[in-house]
């Protein structure tokens, strides 16, 4: 929870926000969009929002201004959703496991484990009826959902080979706000520790905790593999963003203006999107050109393993994701 002295100021910004930016639009003056995330911009994440700055700016010919806030500069991850439902912010792209704090922990879906196998699958849910159907739920909390930015399929690292589930046990493995995250740890025997994205390279340094996991990107840009001595391929699962809005500010935009951002936002989507695989891919390089950790590709026997170690934590949390939800998926993907 935020403390009383950033309630208030979040909530003197939201109230300048509303008197300055709703104006502004009927006296045809320059809308500013605060684009806050908590990533570096050289992420697919942090150049997703760069491309929307660009393109929102050329197709409202200057009427919307969009300022980029990255590596958790206005706020970090258990600040960012009160100060968009505060309007302190106006736009996020918070990622997917954000949502359940919110009461919304049906987008956990997406954290879990072996769910979806490849981007083909991935496609399946984000463009079709679950995804929409997600996205519908943030509206009850002020929340408008404008799409899905990848980031990608996730690692897992440590200061100790972790190559078997058997090697996690013990391990303190951080991991975002998340109870399915937090049962797939539990599963392979580790103390899962929930940590702010922008504390872990320190608390990987430090040893306060063993290891992580995220995409080949994150793991790069923020240098986690220069403080973990190894990690495995295991594509476990998927890390992405909603990208949202206020809903108020968003609503209350002129429609061709709104229309505009929205074709910002659909084009920005596509771009971001097509280079998080790419991105991944030369990250990954770098990280193992540079020597610093050493990387274990599963075999076949092994991903067996870890496969039916984890896949038990579907039924797990399946009242808390919903059982109808996680078997809409299911369908969707040809699970049987």
């Amino acid at each position: 929870m935020l403390t009383r002295r950033t309630l208030v100021r979040l909530a003197g910004a939201a109230a300048l926000t509303l008197t300055t930016a709703f104006p502004a639009l009927a006296n045809d003056k320059p809308v500013t969009i605060k684009f806050s995330h908590v990533v570096a911009p050289d992420t697919p994440k942090g150049k997703g929002a760069l491309k929307f700055k660009e393109l929102a700016e050329k197709y409202t010919d200057g009427a919307v201004v969009v300022e980029v806030y990255p590596n958790s500069q206005l706020y970090k991850d258990k600040e960012e959703l009160e100060a968009l439902q505060l309007g302190a912010v106006q736009m996020l792209a918070p990622s997917l496991a954000k949502f359940g704090p919110l009461g919304v922990q049906q987008f956990e879906l997406f954290d879990l484990p072996f769910l979806m196998a490849n981007y083909d699958d991935l496609r399946k849910i984000t463009d079709g009826e679950v995804g929409k159907g997600l996205l519908a739920r943030l509206e009850d909390k002020g929340i408008k959902g404008l799409g899905y930015w990848d980031n990608g399929f996730k690692v897992m690292s440590a200061n100790t080979p972790i190559q078997t589930p058997d090697d996690f046990l013990g391990l303190k493995m951080r991991i975002q706000s998340s109870k399915i995250l937090e049962a797939q740890m539990q599963a392979l025997n580790a103390v899962p520790q929930v940590m702010a994205f922008s504390e872990v390279y320190q608390a990987l340094q430090t040893g306060v905790v063993d290891g992580t996991e995220n995409p080949p990107s994150n793991m790069f840009t923020q240098k986690m593999h220069e403080v973990q001595k190894h990690a495995t391929l295991s594509n476990h699962g998927y890390l992405g963003y909603a990208v949202i809005v206020n809903k108020a500010f968003w609503d209350g935009l002129k429609p061709d203006v709104r229309e505009k951002l929205e074709q910002a936002m659909e084009e920005a989507t596509v771009y971001a999107n097509s280079i998080a695989k790419e991105e991944n891919e030369w990250a990954m390089e770098q990280m193992k050109a540079s020597g610093k950790t050493k990387f274990h590709e599963l075999t076949d026997e092994e991903r067996k393993e870890w496969i039916e170690t984890l896949r038990p934590v579907h039924a797990q949390v399946a009242n808390r994701i919903g059982p109808e939800l996680i078997k809409q998926s299911y369908e969707a993907l040809g699970i049987q």
